[in-house]
């Protein structure tokens, strides 16, 4: 017979099991609206645009009466256009060169004020940071239809007022392109860094920051050598947002484009190649495989900061 001494463990364990199963269970049912949402408006649109990229529209016949266009089964056609058209990997190199632009500034800034707001000799933080955080709040589509209005040379304050000191700029000229889009996503993602950088240095244990200054480091020495190795993940973490979000650049370009910039265009950006494709140019299948080939570049490219860039993890 089974003493009682051996029993207790087993009814321990089973005990435990069903405790182990009971959160697992909690935890699937708060993350299943997560699932399902991303399931409704990610994974099923990408297999839907696949599904698009395989077909074209092609007229039959001459153009003389007919039925019109048809739509007919064209295999990888799309993604050998899309390839091969320099227009559509132009806009690949642009949006290399506003990220090498915007992310060290946004990056760098964050950190620069978030730490200035640290330091103890700072004043009215609350007010600072709510300040620095309200254009984050702002649509992106509004900011840059804001911008828009200050670069109009025909009515903006600014071009106004450095005519009145002789200084002459065209900000929509082809010299100005990247210090535009630049300058309307730095007020947008500035504000949010600056809000994650302070949340980390506040979390460092004050003991730490006291030891430092007992040893006899300043708030430059105390910045550099402690609170910045301390927040590598957060700041990991933003550059990693940012990264993405210049693979996701659109509406400030657009907004330029429409407005008379003479360098941006509508196929300035892969996003907005795809979106004139489709929307000006009913192109819907070229639109499509474009927008999957976006899609693999910028998974992969996601795949291999987290991976490799992220600081903390091992490799």
């Amino acid at each position: 017979m089974t003493s009682l001494a051996e029993k207790a463990p087993r009814r321990t364990a089973s005990r435990s099991s069903a405790a182990a199963r009971q959160r697992t269970r909690a935890a699937l049912l708060l993350m299943a609206p997560f699932f399902v949402l991303f399931l409704l408006v990610t994974i099923l649109p990408v297999f839907y645009a696949f599904g698009l990229s395989l077909f074209q529209e092609k007229s039959s016949g001459l153009g003389f009466g007919g039925s019109g266009p048809q739509t007919v089964f064209a295999g990888f056609d799309n993604y050998v256009q899309v390839m091969s058209d320099p227009i559509y990997w132009a806009g690949y190199l642009h949006t290399l060169v506003y990220a090498v632009i915007a992310v060290p500034v946004v990056l760098v800034g964050g950190i620069v004020i978030a730490l200035l707001l640290d330091s103890v000799y700072a004043r009215a933080k609350r007010a600072f940071q709510l300040g620095l955080f309200i254009p984050h709040l702002v649509p992106g589509v509004i900011a840059a239809l804001i911008w828009l209005y200050l670069y109009t040379p025909q009515i903006s304050p600014i071009v106004k007022m450095l005519a009145g000191v002789d200084i002459h700029v065209n900000l929509f000229g082809a010299e100005w392109t990247y210090p535009t889009v630049v300058n309307i996503t730095l007020w947008e993602a500035l504000g949010y860094n600056i809000v994650i950088y302070y949340a980390s240095l506040q979390a460092i244990s004050r003991d730490v920051l006291e030891a430092a200054t007992i040893d006899g480091a300043g708030e430059l020495r105390t910045a550099w050598s402690i609170k910045l190795p301390l927040i590598g993940s957060s700041v990991g973490l933003t550059a990693l947002f940012a990264a993405i979000g210049a693979m996701q650049l659109f509406a400030e370009p657009l907004l330029l484009a429409t407005g008379g910039s003479t360098n941006v265009t509508q196929t300035w950006t892969p996003n907005l190649y795809v979106y004139t494709e489709a929307f000006t140019k009913t192109n819907y299948g070229l639109a499509a495989a474009g927008s999957i080939i976006l899609a693999v570049i910028a998974g992969g490219l996601s795949f291999a900061l987290t991976r490799y860039a992220k600081p903390g993890v091992d490799r």
